[in-house]
C-alpha cells in the first residue's frame, strides 16, 4: 500500500514547501454562484502596478525627505524563500472569478 498523498503530507506539516508545481489549465470545482460543479479556467494571480501617487507612497516619500534618511530599516534579506501561489479561477458558465490560495512553493506554472 502506498503512503499518504502529497496533499495529506502537506496538511500534516511533513512537507514545508514544494519546489515547483504544475496546475492544470482547467479544473472542475464548485461555483458558489451557479450552485453546482462547473469547469473553471485556472490562471496565476499577479499583483498590479502600485500607484506612485497613493497615500501610502506619498507618506513614505515624506518620511524619507530631509536629513535622517530612511524611517525604517530597509529589508536586505528576506526570511522566506517561497511564496504562496494564488490561483484565479474563472467559471466557464457564469464568467465569475474567485481566488484561492495554493500551497507554499518556489515556482508555480500552468500545465499546457
Amino acid at each position: 500500500m502506498a503512503g499518504p498523498s502529497l496533499k495529506a503530507r502537506i496538511k500534516a506539516g511533513a512537507i514545508r514547501f514544494v519546489r515547483g508545481m504544475k496546475f492544470p489549465k482547467e479544473i472542475r470545482r464548485n461555483c458558489p454562484w451557479c450552485g453546482k460543479h462547473t469547469i473553471h479556467s485556472v490562471a496565476l494571480y499577479k499583483r498590479g502596478k502600485e500607484r506612485a501617487g497613493s497615500w501610502g507612497a506619498r507618506r513614505q516619500a515624506g518620511r524619507k525627505r530631509g536629513y535622517g534618511g530612511q524611517k525604517f530599516p530597509e529589508l536586505i534579506r528576506t526570511a522566506k524563500t517561497t511564496k504562496k501561489a494564488t490561483l484565479r479561477l474563472k467559471c466557464k458558465e457564469c464568467n465569475r472569478e474567485m481566488m484561492t490560495y495554493g500551497i507554499r512553493l518556489r515556482k508555480a506554472e500552468i500545465a499546457a
